[in-house]
């Protein structure tokens, strides 16, 4: 258990991500009711970066996370914005107060327990290990896994060997440290903020020779991610297993996955949370929350799996439930 006050963080913007942020503090606030820190959406300004405003737009929303004594913390985008939203979780990072340990979630993750109750340690920084080897893609005659990532790390001046998987074998993914931008933490955002930025733009700007074959979008945050973490002594083992992913948060994603695939207890989470009039009346603003909670078509879609035996691969998953006209995004 941490032993000061932290600070939790998503990024809210029009559109979904506004309705998820909505839930996520609900969830939030039911599991994690003595919280010390701040509840903070981090939310996008208009720029030239931005096509349009990316700002919730939703009144009720905003009122809504506004009770449950969230704070909305506008940020610039000078980098990324409309090209490569992803790059929100990068750039708010340096808005929110210098020197305060954090812990970022993506919105759509459900708070499954007391976020208190988490042995973080906020100078060892980690993320999320519920992640496919979707990055780097390796081509017939282009470098393999150690020739890409050690180019990565001799860019920034790290140690390659020492944050190899030594358990797995060579060329294989997981031997790489690798994760997803789901969650992470760390003592402070703007130490964080300003070394991920410095990392992301230079990939993006200027790849090593042996990124080549590579694309960057969607996953420049998880390729230059795992570099950060490095050096800042973090690392794969930081937080033990079970925790976040697990016991205490559900990263669902999409709703119709969350209703295939996960626990019945993060089920019966999600009804509860979601019940309150004042909830419930924001969250059926967003089409998929009004049908797959409170239109019942959540519980069609879970009855299409059995959790004990799930297809392996997720497109099976989603195959499955847009042949039932049951993939809402």
């Amino acid at each position: 258990m941490p032993d000061h006050p932290f600070n939790v963080v998503v990024v809210g913007q029009g559109g979904r991500l506004q309705y998820e942020a909505a839930l996520f503090a609900a969830s939030f606030r039911a599991m994690t009711p003595d919280f010390a820190g701040r509840l903070i959406i981090a939310e996008p300004q208009p720029g030239p970066l931005w096509k349009a405003d990316p700002r919730m737009k939703d009144g009720a929303v905003r009122d809504l996370l506004a009770q449950m004594g969230a704070e909305i913390l506008p940020f610039e985008s000078r980098h990324f914005g409309q090209d490569y939203p992803y790059g929100n979780k990068i750039e708010m990072l340096t808005a929110l107060p210098k020197g305060e340990p954090f812990l970022f979630f993506d919105t759509d993750t459900l708070i499954t327990g007391d976020l208190t109750e988490l042995p973080l340690d906020f100078d060892r920084p980690s993320a999320s290990r519920k992640v496919e080897g979707t990055w780097p893609q390796i081509e017939l005659y282009g470098p393999g896994y150690t020739a890409i990532w050690k180019s990565l790390y001799d860019r920034f001046g790290l140690d390659f060997e020492s944050s190899l998987d030594l358990t797995q074998p060579d060329e294989y993914w997981r031997r790489y440290l690798y994760f997803n931008a789901g969650f992470f933490y760390f003592r402070c955002p703007h130490e964080f903020g300003s070394r991920f930025l410095e990392y992301a733009t230079s990939i993006r700007d200027t790849p090593p020779p042996e990124l080549v074959c590579q694309t960057l979008t969607p996953w420049l945050d998880q390729v230059a991610l795992p570099l950060v973490i490095h050096s800042f002594g973090g690392g794969r083992d930081a937080l033990a297993p079970g925790w976040l992913d697990g016991s205490h948060s559900c990263h669902y994603r999409l709703m119709p996955l969350l209703y295939a695939r996960e626990d019945q207890r993060v089920v019966d989470l999600l009804q509860e949370v979601a019940a309150p009039n004042k909830v419930k009346k924001v969250l059926k603003g967003y089409e998929p929350f009004l049908r797959m909670i409170y239109q019942n078509k959540g519980a069609r879609a879970r009855a299409l799996f059995d959790r004990d035996n799930l297809p392996r691969k997720e497109q099976a998953i989603r195959n499955r439930l847009k042949r039932e006209k049951l993939w809402l995004r």
